[in-house]
């Protein structure tokens, strides 16, 4: 394995825009779907904190050129890397995304993320901690275990279909949406359209994609306050026809099954419901939970029920913990196996371990919070900022 794969330089990966006063943030990796490399990460970090620094600078636009925002970190990038035993990259990757995300969370500007598109794991990661968050009818959420060439429009947080939990503030942002909504994104398949994002609080404005050029020019003109912003972007957005067929209509159920206390229950749940019902929605959850590994599923919930009760900067931290725990196989080798199955051989089978919810101990998944036993392996660590941003503000 060439180490060139884990640090890949290529030139352009991130593009950086604008005039004295706006400044573009573009992910310009279109032929894989704008995935986070490592490189990228450093570059952004640099780059925002010297916009952040510079008084000149009024507000930073976050985009993706071609049909994604971002389809997450790459992940064969870091599986190539960590089977050769560079763990330094594994964990430095982690700490360096965090630490991404809890900057634009913090940040002392507006930021404007445009979601035009695809958008999965580390993208919802870097994109939802924004001041304000543009969809468009390009955008969905979902967190299916579909492939990349299968993802067209699409918003999603694969992660348990690869042995992995639902990270990059996931536990932070979606404990705070509505009722058990948040669960119920973390632990299925289900898609969700730009629209619903608005409507549960995950986005803060709808828009039409052909409208998008037009509200970057009127921002290039912007030399005001946040207000200023909102009036702005206002003009632009759309009320979309897609309510009824959104989370409006599904909340209750949800609520009633994913407020269960275990995963076993949330899927007995779900199948009761399924025998009054034979919505599709609720077959997808099913067939989803049973599929996905058990593992991570029980990961999945615990994190996003502690991080109700957290603060951004703890959230990051545990996960980052936990992200740890996966990559040095510490109890299981899912992680592994997940990649193989879905990314690599693409047999779509595979063999978890344990292979059911029941198998998997309390114990078991106490180990994946706990600190990270290795010499070489220091908690996270995010450096002080003056404020966060309160960027969930549940409409539903």
């Amino acid at each position: 394995m060439a180490i060139r794969h884990c640090f890949d330089k290529d030139v352009d990966q991130v593009l950086f825009e604008g005039n004295s006063s706006v400044k573009r943030v573009i992910l310009n990796r279109p032929h894989k779907l704008n995935s986070l490399s490592y490189h990228m990460i450093f570059q952004m970090i640099k780059e925002l904190k010297a916009f952040e620094a510079d008084p000149k600078v009024k507000i930073v636009i976050l985009k993706g050129n071609g049909k994604a925002f971002c389809a997450g970190g790459d992940v064969l990038a870091s599986y190539t890397c960590l089977v050769a035993g560079h763990w330094s990259y594994g964990t430095n990757f982690y700490k360096k995304q965090a630490m991404l995300d809890y900057l634009v969370a913090t940040y002392g500007k507006p930021v404007v993320a445009i979601i035009d598109g695809i958008v999965m794991g580390g993208g919802a990661g870097l994109s939802l901690q924004a001041t304000f968050r543009i969809v468009t009818e390009n955008t969905w959420i979902s967190n299916g275990a579909l492939l990349l060439h299968e993802l067209a429009k699409v918003f999603a947080m694969p992660e348990t279909a690869i042995g992995h939990f639902a990270d990059v503030g996931s536990s932070y942002f979606l404990s705070r949406l509505p009722g058990f909504y948040g669960e119920y994104l973390g632990l299925t398949g289900a898609k969700i359209r730009g629209a619903e994002m608005v409507e549960c609080g995950l986005a803060t404005h709808f828009m039409l994609s052909k409208d998008v050029r037009l509200l970057e020019t009127a921002l290039d003109e912007v030399t005001s306050d946040t207000k200023t912003i909102s009036e702005i972007i206002s003009k632009f957005t759309h009320k979309s026809n897609d309510k009824q067929h959104g989370a409006y209509s599904r909340l209750e159920i949800i609520n009633k099954c994913f407020s269960r206390t275990t995963v076993e229950e949330i899927l007995s749940s779900l199948e009761s419901e399924a025998e009054s019902r034979s919505e599709k929605w609720i077959l997808d959850a099913i067939n989803w939970i049973k599929s996905a590994c058990p593992t991570s599923l029980k990961i999945s919930l615990r994190s996003i029920r502690e991080g109700r009760t957290k603060e951004l900067e703890q959230c990051l931290i545990q996960e980052c913990t936990i992200g740890c725990h996966i990559a040095r196989r510490t109890v299981s080798n899912d992680f592994y196996e997940g990649v193989r199955a879905i990314l690599l051989d693409k047999d779509k089978n595979p063999k978890w371990e344990p292979s059911k919810l029941e198998l998997v101990t309390d114990e078991m998944v106490d180990r994946y919070f706990s600190r990270v036993d290795e010499d070489d392996m220091e908690p996270l660590q995010l450096p002080a900022r003056s404020s966060l941003v309160d960027t969930m503000r549940p409409k539903l």
